[in-house]
């Protein structure tokens, strides 16, 4: 009796114990992140075109199972007749970097059928032709083909940036039978680990959508776009390394960048042939080391670092005017002002210098440190003319050489959100910051990179100017007649007509300056060991969210009261110290 009671009492043990394992697993398998580049089907959200000679495309909107069968119901029609060709064009409701995947029926005659695939950040890119004046291109990203799709079977296609796609059967009297269509979406399989949400809805969607544009560049390397370039240009990546601190934390994709292009240029050339990329690659290494708290990756850069310093340092002439070759670059609007550039170069060396003294200090390089010092005081003894532009002002600003309060009232502030860029307009919010002009940074965001939402950008642009959205169509649609095409009309330089990226992660800038100065987080320590957490709600009510850190996430919630003083109340894990 005693040993059947037993069996029993050992049985229930194990029912009780593996039904907790399954469990336990059971809430691994919803909330853990792999981390790695993973794949997953989308489904359409809508038909945003089509002509009569396409039937039933209600059934691509539907989930499937993603595999072709010899069944022939519910399915999609395409049937050409009287030289008219099918065509349609679906929508998968936001930004995506992947493929198309396409499985096809039972079609006679049972031969491949021919089709043309455009995949387009907007509307009008994926009803585009190549190679005219509109500038539609292949570039980097093969993007407009003309496929043989199998008569039963599945197929998947492409790999780029895109939201819109279009198709069209192309052969005369032929047939097609679609089961499915679907994106298939490649990404970073990782959590949004950091947040913001307050009182203003379009601040939420703001945040979101820069945080998501980098998370789409967030591929085998750190890239300035998914569609175009594809490459990694590490002064794209500055902003880009800030959101990821912000949103993900510190991810393998930033070092994994920043050694990739260490490895291929010499520390005897500049970084994509331009100088400035060079010095935004010194100064992501402490920024990287601020928020990481990686030494032991640091001190792996140590021999370049110096070296690149050196460098650098000889590129400053008797009186410490910066005399620096190869391609003098700040930002797009920028490009043709050379007054704009040398006052911008003139700053980032002396920001890059002042970054030096603090790496030596750190790699414990004390010669190394002596020696910047000298470099960064005799760049401060220059002083370039100052410029009308906001770029290379928000610099001379954030680098000391000039009054911060001064150049945001006489050029930041002067036309409001006029002469920003998507690059270096983060660098006016930093700007706006420096000068206490917090409210005027929350509304610069809102209006500027608000704008992009309002014509239909679920990501940021490679370049915005707030003039192009007067009578402008929205990109998801097809633009009317008496509107203005923003994407077909607009951009210059490598970014003309519809060649321009709509989804570039130099232009999420708005997502880390709403976490460091209205949610308030500010980097003290290595590794994030100790955070300053210092609001600045403006005119908003109330500002929650969350910080990532090696150590765990910190929470956050900033309540303003009746009497405008600011109630703030912060859940950091074990290992950060806050400070308020």
């Amino acid at each position: 009796m005693k040993i059947k009671q037993l069996n029993i009492l050992f049985t229930l043990l194990f029912v009780l114990f593996f039904t907790a394992c399954r469990h336990q697993n059971s809430e691994i398998s919803n909330t853990a992140y792999s981390g790695k580049i993973e794949r997953r089907y989308i489904t359409p959200v809508r038909v945003v075109t089509q002509t009569a000679q396409v039937k039933d495309i209600k059934y691509l909107l539907k989930p499937g199972k993603n595999q072709s069968h010899t069944v022939n119901k519910n399915f999609c029609l395409l049937k050409n007749d009287n030289n008219e060709r099918a065509f349609f064009m679906l929508d998968f409701g936001q930004e995506l970097h992947g493929a198309v995947s396409i499985i096809t029926g039972m079609s006679q005659p049972k031969t491949p059928i021919r089709v043309r695939i455009r995949l387009g950040e907007s509307v009008s890119e994926a009803m585009s032709e190549l190679g005219k004046e509109d500038n539609a291109t292949n570039d980097h990203a093969i993007r407009d083909w003309v496929q043989v799709l199998p008569w039963c079977g599945k197929i998947e296609l492409g790999n780029s940036g895109f939201r819109f796609v279009s198709l069209e059967l192309l052969d005369d009297d032929a047939e097609l039978k679609l089961l499915e269509f679907s994106a298939v979406a490649i990404e970073r399989d990782i959590e949004y680990a950091g947040s913001f949400t307050c009182n203003d809805e379009r601040l939420n969607d703001i945040w979101m959508t820069g945080a998501r544009t980098v998370h789409l560049n967030m591929q085998e390397y750190l890239w300035d776009g998914p569609k175009r370039d594809r490459l990694v240009w590490v002064g794209d990546m500055h902003p880009e390394v800030r959101t990821i601190l912000s949103v993900f934390g510190a991810n393998e994709v930033v070092p994994t960048s920043l050694d990739f292009i260490k490895e291929i240029t010499p520390p005897s050339q500049w970084m994509n042939n331009i100088s400035s990329y060079s010095m935004w690659w010194i100064i992501i290494q402490y920024e990287w080391y601020m928020g990481g708290g990686d030494l032991a990756y640091l001190e792996q850069n140590k021999d370049y670092l110096f070296k690149l310093l050196d460098r650098l340092s000889t590129f400053i002439d008797e009186n410490g005017k910066e005399k620096l070759n190869g391609v003098r670059f700040l930002d797009w609007p920028t490009k043709a002002d050379p007054v704009a550039v040398h006052a911008g170069l003139q700053s980032l060396m002396t920001m890059t210098f002042d970054v030096a003294i603090k790496l030596a200090t750190v790699l414990n390089a004390e010669t190394k440190g002596s020696e910047y010092q000298a470099v960064y005081n005799k760049l401060r003894t220059y002083q370039p003319p100052m410029p009308s532009r906001k770029s290379p002002a928000a610099l001379m600003a954030l680098s000391g050489l000039a009054d911060p309060e001064a150049v945001s009232q006489d050029i930041l502030l002067s036309d409001g959100v006029r002469d920003l860029s998507t690059f270096y307009g983060f660098y006016v919010l930093n700007a706006l910051a420096t000068s206490k002009d917090y409210q005027a940074g929350i509304d610069f965001i809102s209006e500027y990179w608000g704008a992009m939402l309002d014509l239909g950008a679920t990501t940021f642009w490679e370049d915005f100017d707030i003039s192009w959205g007067d009578n402008a169509g929205r990109i998801d649609e097809i633009v009317p007649d008496d509107k203005v095409d923003i994407h077909r009309s607009y951009g210059g330089y490598c970014y003309e007509g519809l060649r321009h990226s709509l989804c570039h992660g130099w232009a999420s800038g708005p997502t880390a300056w709403l976490s460091e100065y209205v949610l308030g987080v500010q980097v003290l320590e290595p590794g994030c060991k100790v955070l300053k957490v210092e609001p600045h709600l403006g005119d908003l009510e109330w500002v929650k969210g969350s910080y990532p850190t090696p150590q765990g996430i910190v929470s956050i919630e900033h309540r303003k009261k009746t009497n405008g003083e600011i109630e703030t109340k912060v859940d950091a894990p074990k290992g950060v110290k806050v400070l308020l």
